[in-house]
């Protein structure tokens, strides 16, 4: 049996990742665990792009639009839903997961999915460097399983 070991050097890859601004201060960490994990793994600064968009519900069609440029081996959102008093929440966080793993098929690019669904502040505040982070290593092993030639 021929086994495909998780490889996670970055080195050479372009990710491209997209934050929603919404919940601003989360995501920014979110955004900051990610980049650091992400140039851990080998990947140069200058092969990262940031995009930011209002909120949850815009992420996907900049996802879109970076995965139609052909220009990166990966891709990452990042952004926070919490839950509020109305049935929003389920709309923007469905909406914005299918999005995101819509994309990711059509176009053959790992997305690795940093957005958040929590209960409230405290619950994403918990796991917005570990979800960043995560999220770098997700993106990496994911663009090197694509390059192999089975």
């Amino acid at each position: 049996m021929k086994t495909l070991i998780p490889n996670h050097n970055g080195n050479g890859l372009r990710i491209g990742i997209v934050q929603a601004r919404f919940t601003n201060p989360i995501g920014t960490e979110l955004v900051h665990a990610c980049t650091d994990r992400l140039q851990k793994l080998g990947v140069n600064a200058n092969d990262i792009t940031l995009a930011t968009v209002p909120g949850a519900l815009e992420i996907p069609l900049i996802l879109q639009s970076m995965a139609q440029s052909k220009k990166f081996d990966a891709l990452i959102a990042v952004g926070v839903v919490i839950r509020g008093e109305t049935y929003h929440f389920e709309l923007v966080a469905n909406e914005a997961a299918a999005g995101v793993s819509q994309i990711s098929l059509e176009h053959q690019i790992p997305i690795a999915n940093a957005i958040l669904t929590t209960e409230n502040d405290a619950q994403a505040i918990a796991r917005m460097s570990i979800k960043g982070s995560e999220a770098a290593f997700v993106a990496v092993e994911m663009a090197n399983l694509l390059k192999i030639e089975y």
